[in-house]
């Protein structure tokens, strides 16, 4: 399995990231999560629609929750588009949060069992065994059109960038 040592920080010290990072232009790799009721799905489930997915730390975290607020926002202007929202926090805690917010058009998805998203897209920190923090864009055919893998975890992805794609 691959490892990348060079690409994130997490209060200014680096982390290790494992897997393989995913690129724009190439197909994205077909994973499979939890659904809030523990049931598998996978990301070819959306095959036909935009896909956008939130990734972050841990739902217990003002940043993270703060990612969630701004990314629904955004895609809840989007036509055809979906927002899945993964971390490795049990299925029941990331419910738990849409319904105290009223985040209903985001659909949250746990890396927790498999760390199959984590590993296939390169997004495992090693040293927490929790996803670092970034976005990624999936067209209706499954090409990646846009990746960001924040550079530090305590900061915000780049809203402005991620619009430019639709």
């Amino acid at each position: 399995m691959e490892r990348n040592c060079n690409l994130v920080t997490y209060a200014g010290d680096a982390v290790t990231l494992v897997g393989r990072q995913v690129k724009k232009g190439k197909i994205a790799p077909d994973f499979t999560v939890l659904r809030g009721d523990l049931s598998p799905i996978k990301l070819s489930d959306y095959r036909g629609m935009k896909v956008v997915i939130a990734v972050y730390p841990t739902i217990d975290n003002e940043l993270c929750k703060k990612q969630n607020r701004k990314m629904s926002e955004i895609v809840s202007t989007l036509d055809n588009t979906v927002l899945l929202s993964i971390s490795c926090d049990l299925p029941f805690a990331q419910c738990r949060f849409c319904a105290t917010e009223g985040l209903n058009k985001i659909v949250t998805l746990s890396d927790h069992k498999e760390v199959d998203f984590g590993t296939k897209y390169g997004f495992l920190v090693q040293e927490f065994r929790l996803l670092a923090r970034g976005i990624v864009v999936v067209n209706e055919k499954g090409v990646i059109t846009f990746v960001e893998y924040v550079s530090e975890i305590t900061n915000e992805p780049n809203y402005e960038a991620i619009l430019k794609v639709f």
